[in-house]
């Protein structure tokens, strides 16, 4: 029988008080419409914000709290959740696709998906290619 994995509610309560769009220099550039928390190897939660710019030049709140945790040299994520203003939202592939390129290991890293539901980063990308790089 499967183990239902144990969601962090702390880290869900972090990324709410986290979230929160503001206006930037115009009326259609904004931030913090998504806001990330995640708990790294060492137990340290980091938080971040998307930025919405034109030309493709923001980015989202999961490379967000991921830069900030880069800056104190950790890579492995252990658990990591995603929220807008009402709702939890799973990662984006973009990201899903940097959290395994940072650290092999965050394949098993806690991807809070919605409400009392987590599966594991490999459960989202079942047939990563560096999976198949690796062995050419």
């Amino acid at each position: 029988m499967n183990k239902k994995p144990q969601i962090d509610d702390y880290l869900t309560k972090i990324a709410f008080e986290t979230v929160g769009e503001f206006q930037l220099s115009t009326q259609w550039l904004t931030a913090g419409t998504v806001a990330c928390a995640l708990r790294c190897e060492t137990e340290k939660i980091y938080t971040g914000i998307c930025i919405d710019l034109a030309c493709g030049l923001g980015f989202c709140a999961e490379h967000s709290a991921v830069a900030s945790m880069l800056k104190d040299r950790e890579t492995r994520v252990l658990e990591i959740v995603a929220v807008t203003q009402d709702n939890i939202i799973p990662p984006c592939g973009r990201c899903r696709e940097m959290l395994l390129q940072i650290n092999t290991e965050n394949k098993n890293t806690l991807v809070t998906v919605q409400n009392n539901i987590a599966v594991t980063l490999c459960e989202l990308m079942p047939f990563h290619w560096m999976e198949s790089y690796k062995k050419t």
